[in-house]
């Protein structure tokens, strides 16, 4: 959900005192042991993943390490992820990685992007990746996702779905990168309700749940049934609101159904598991290119459940059927590109 991760690694003496570490070295009796037919060649590379904060906070990074630690399995190479503790120890770790002599140094969104341009400026041998942002620079390939594409979908679900013609959206912070949610989302509600009502409001960070039940409850206050969550950790709030005045919301990047099936009733999805695999596939590959990459709905890179991604959870009455059955319609006309989403970033 956010436009950017932050790297933060160290190498054994800073990780002490800026974040943990996790490597990962993939054997081929490890990929015996976990199904694979034929055991992968050992690869002498090293891919670091660097992450912003604690995994397990925003669930955004937790998929990144899942997508690294299963690439390196599959394809025999030594992955590690760091986990940050400081924020403002990206630029340090990034160097630490680099002094530890890391063959791809992966990281993301948009907290890394300053740290990253002088690093990897200062090292036009090394290879780096970044997630949900752009670097502009020779050595880096940025992976970037048409969010506004899954937005779109969750808002002509919304459309078809509400009962009072009011729909809201409570969002982290107004910046070019958050109008891929709410001007994708509200474009998806005009296409199948023009009439519909919609609220947006913004919570001024990406980590703030007190403040983004605020929103929600003010949102439901003014007649909003279904309230979609676009503020990352804020999010938490959103789902307190919900459960608390029994209106309909929808989660981020994973399926968020499972917490709540009762109230949040959809979730729009992002892939950074999907694309940090393919990133680490593509560099043991030798398929590894440098520039901008992006995943949309035809790369299965975004999605919303029930309509591109199955999920445990009951299909909620709200819902319905019925509108599942017409937003996939709408998914494979973007597919097809009878439907043209278009970027407002851009």
């Amino acid at each position: 959900m956010k436009k950017a991760l932050i790297s933060i690694f160290a190498v054994t003496v800073l990780l002490a005192g800026c974040g943990t570490a996790k490597t990962d070295t993939a054997t081929p009796a490890a990929s015996a042991a976990a199904g694979a037919t034929k055991a992968p060649a050992k690869s002498d590379k090293k891919i670091i993943l660097i992450t912003p904060e604690k995994i397990g906070v925003n669930p955004f990074f937790a998929q990144e390490d899942e997508g690294v630690k299963k690439a390196g399995k599959e394809f025999g190479v030594t992955v590690k992820t760091v986990e940050s503790t400081d924020a403002s120890a990206i630029e340090q770790n990034l160097r630490a990685a680099v002094a530890d002599n890391y063959d791809l140094i992966i990281t993301s969104s948009f907290e890394s992007e300053d740290a990253l341009k002088k690093v990897a400026a200062e090292n036009p041998k090394k290879s780096f990746a970044i997630i949900d942002t752009v670097v502009d620079l020779p050595n880096v390939r940025s992976v970037v996702f048409r969010e506004h594409e899954a937005s779109y979908l969750l808002g002509a679900a919304a459309g078809l779905a509400t009962k009072k013609n009011i729909v809201g959206m409570v969002a982290a912070v107004d910046i070019p990168l958050i109008k891929k949610y709410t001007v994708g989302f509200q474009e998806g509600l005009k296409s199948t309700n023009p009439n519909a009502k919609f609220i947006v409001n913004y919570v001024g960070s990406f980590t703030d749940p007190a403040k983004a039940k605020e929103l929600a409850l003010t949102q439901f206050a003014q007649g909003a049934d279904f309230i979609a969550g676009a503020s990352a950790v804020g999010d938490l709030g959103v789902f307190e609101a919900a459960k608390e005045k029994g209106f309909f919301t929808s989660g981020q990047d994973i399926d968020r159904t499972v917490t709540d099936p009762q109230h949040i009733v959809l979730s729009q999805l992002k892939g950074t598991d999907a694309v940090a695999y393919q990133t680490v596939k593509d560099f043991v590959n030798g398929t590894f290119t440098f520039g901008s990459v992006d995943y949309g709905l035809k790369e299965d890179g975004v999605g919303l459940t029930f309509v591109t991604k199955d999920t445990k959870t009951a299909l909620s009455p709200f819902i319905g059927q019925d509108v599942v059955t017409k937003v996939k319609a709408i998914r494979d006309d973007i597919v097809s590109g009878k439907v043209k989403v278009e970027n407002p970033v851009k």
